[in-house]
């Protein structure tokens, strides 16, 4: 009967830590599907953390009457769209590495330099909004340049977010705007040229800065800030 007992023990036993490790595995997948699957060390991290900082300050503001209230830091919605999407790249190839072999304990000095080249291509709308609205549809070689680093800056980081698909998709879509003019006649169309195509997908509010990047800065974002702070105070847990 003792021998059952001892058993019966240490089959629970087994049991209870083969779930908890199940479960431990599970959160790691999680944490790391939020994260990044990226967890920097020292100063790199507390960057990280000070930008995330920011930027939900800055949503918080941007969402609240205050900037009326004050007279103070009032955005337009094409102007909190740029700096909304400046702070998501900039985090992006921060918490993100390029692939699986890449270091995770620490963020390469090429990941930052993308970091901040993506940032300004995003936040290039808000820091040059009055140039740009003196000459719409006119673009000059320092828009195109930077129009197009941000597209490309834009397609990988979503690669690295979100996986290739959606990256291929975007891409398959702007090669065809290019290469109208040689698709089968059905599909076929006269084509756009290099000014037009980075008028109408990064320097208007027609593209990238469109109606989707504007229900993130109004709204998404403070549905996942709200569940984030949520999940870490614990109500997750005890709602389940």
């Amino acid at each position: 009967m003792n021998i059952k007992k001892l058993f019966t023990s240490v089959s629970e036993a087994t049991s209870t830590d083969s779930h908890s490790n199940t479960i431990e595995k599970a959160d790691q997948i999680m944490a790391e599907s939020e994260t990044g699957g990226r967890s920097p060390l020292g100063w790199s991290r507390k960057v990280m953390l000070g930008v995330s900082l920011i930027w939900s300050i800055f949503q918080i503001w941007y969402a609240s009457t205050l900037p009326f209230i004050f007279n103070f830091g009032v955005f337009n919605d094409t102007e909190a769209r740029s700096i909304h999407l400046a702070f998501s790249i900039f985090l992006v190839y921060l918490a993100f590495p390029a692939l699986k072999s890449s270091p995770q304990t620490r963020i390469p000095w090429k990941d930052w330099f993308f970091a901040g080249t993506g940032a300004f291509c995003a936040g290039y709308i808000y820091l040059f909004y009055h140039e740009l609205s003196d000459r719409p549809g006119l673009p000059t070689y320092l828009d195109i340049v930077v129009s197009v680093t941000g597209m490309i800056l834009l397609l990988e980081g979503t690669r690295r977010a979100l996986g290739p698909t959606l990256m291929v998709v975007a891409s398959v879509f702007l090669l065809y705007t290019v290469a109208g003019p040689y698709m089968p006649e059905v599909i076929a169309h006269k084509g756009q040229s290099l000014n037009k195509i980075v008028s109408h997908q990064w320097l208007g509010t027609e593209g990238v800065f469109g109606v989707a990047l504007g229900v993130s800065t109004s709204f998404v974002f403070l549905f996942v800030l709200f569940g984030a702070l949520l999940e870490t105070a614990g109500g997750g847990k005890y709602l389940t």
